[in-house]
């Protein structure tokens, strides 16, 4: 019997990549879809959709009906997890799914305040076979979340001189893909990161030299990042998110490099430099990367 896998965050940075790596494979593809009349159009041929929102319930029962492995990941709108991503995670549980890959984002486990660990540590609670994806700072955040920084020459993050293990959101969904359609990873936690841990300072250089102009980081504070962010617009509790994000790579927790992308591909993560490069064009548009992710879609 073929396996069917529904997808949440169908859309986004890392959901679409899992949707075209799973359309490969010999399984059911389900796009979890919150408006299906703007967004069935730009789903890969041969994947089914649903509508599925994780603020209304009435949704929930439809869209997980039939389904064996659910790829979960948070909504970065919704902080208050209690209200709507646990409720629904029962929801699976009882209507019969019996597999969740979630997306969570690295050092979860250390990071109570995160809501990725809330998530997971209700999944620990629940009879569903499960893996945890904890990837590092996604690459295509740059594009994103601080594009316009970036284009008027600096990176305003309060990271101080700690090191990150930025990945390739390709590499979180090749991964995602193998953990849903491919038995054995019950029950595992894999660290997605790149090949290699930079500063942000050195982040700053290789983009200075794959642009051609000078791109700046001068250590900003966390008032000073939080000063930027609510003028920049940012709401609260986006804001906060990321503070705790870049805090994180602050104190040393965010630099960690593991080989679990090689292990589970068979080939190894992209390197800053080479994503930077195949993107040139996405730092010098005058619009932010329709593609790009923020930090908490690990749509982070």
């Amino acid at each position: 019997m073929t396996t069917t896998i529904l997808v949440t965050g169908a859309t986004g940075t890392v959901g679409s990549r899992v949707l075209a790596d799973l359309a490969d494979r010999d399984v059911t593809v389900r796009a979890a879809l919150r408006n299906p009349e703007r967004e069935q159009a730009a789903l890969p041929e041969g994947v089914e959709w649903v509508e599925f929102d994780f603020e209304r319930p009435e949704t929930w029962g439809a869209a997980f009906e039939g389904v064996d492995a659910l790829f979960l990941m948070r909504p970065p709108a919704i902080t208050r997890v209690s209200e709507a991503i646990l409720p629904a995670i029962d929801a699976a549980e009882r209507v019969g799914v019996e597999h969740v890959v979630v997306l969570s984002v690295l050092g979860a486990e250390k990071n109570p305040i995160l809501p990725h660990r809330k998530i997971e540590k209700h999944v620990l609670d629940t009879g569903l076979d499960w893996t945890f994806l904890r990837p590092s700072f996604f690459m295509q955040n740059l594009v994103q979340t601080h594009h316009e920084e970036i284009r008027d020459g600096e990176i305003v993050v309060p990271a101080g001189s700690g090191e990150t293990s930025f990945v390739d959101a390709a590499d979180i969904a090749a991964v995602a893909a193998t953990a849903l359609a491919e038995p054995g990873h019950e029950g595992q936690a894999y660290d997605i990161t790149g090949p290699e841990a930079l500063t942000y300072h050195e982040v700053a250089r290789i983009l200075s030299e794959v642009l051609d102009r000078e791109i700046s980081y001068d250590e900003p504070s966390l008032i000073e990042f939080v000063r930027h962010s609510r003028r920049q617009g940012r709401d609260w509790p986006f804001v906060l998110v990321m503070a705790g994000i870049y805090t994180t790579a602050r104190v040393g927790l965010a630099g960690r490099v593991t080989d679990d992308v090689e292990r589970l591909l068979g080939r190894p993560p992209r390197s800053f430099r080479e994503w930077a490069e195949e993107n040139t064009e996405a730092f010098e548009s005058g619009e932010r990367n329709s593609e790009a992710a923020n930090p908490t879609d690990n749509d982070m």
